[in-house]
């Protein structure tokens, strides 16, 4: 059997998932102290409208998300709003925020061998998305990284919405 860093050492990198109190102020520190620019306006996102999944039931969480393509990887900014999710989780054990999710993607026809994977390493599943531009699974690796691993399934179209998130 891999371990979890045989499964995703062959993955890329996608995205870097900040769960903040403030999205606002998030914005403004990463863009005016570290030039990181490009975050669009925060949309509001409802857990229920991506048929999101909280511990196999489904979930009522609803959030304020944006992110921006820098340096060859997404940074995406959340702020919890209601209900709950993993991201209210996160911010209830640490008010101040933090790094919550690294995100690694592969395509789409992969997905289900790379989250057997994980599956089959004991690795507990926090919440599933099953999106027209990816499949994402968020795996509980708190003990093993700090961090909760989101694996992405990204389908043809979703490779065509990347490419205009870049900028490309």
């Amino acid at each position: 059997m891999n371990s979890i860093n045989t499964t995703i050492a062959g993955l890329e990198l996608a995205q870097i998932g900040w769960v903040v109190p403030d999205i606002h102020a998030a914005v403004k520190f990463l863009t005016n102290a570290l030039g990181i620019a490009g975050f669009p306006e925060p949309e509001h996102v409802r857990a229920r409208d991506l048929g999101m999944t909280y511990y196999g039931l489904p979930a009522a969480g609803e959030w304020l998300t944006t992110q921006t393509y820098n340096g060859g990887t997404f940074i995406e900014l959340v702020q919890p709003l209601s209900g709950q999710s993993m991201f209210h989780d996160y911010l209830a054990k640490y008010p101040a925020g933090g790094t919550q999710h690294l995100a690694f993607r592969l395509p789409v026809s992969d997905f289900e061998r790379v989250t057997g994977d994980l599956r089959g390493q004991g690795y507990a599943v926090i919440s599933e998305v099953d999106h027209p531009i990816a499949r994402m699974v968020f795996f509980d690796t708190y003990q093993t990284l700090g961090v909760v691993t989101e694996i992405m399934g990204i389908t043809p179209e979703g490779w065509k919405a990347i490419e205009q998130m870049k900028g490309g």
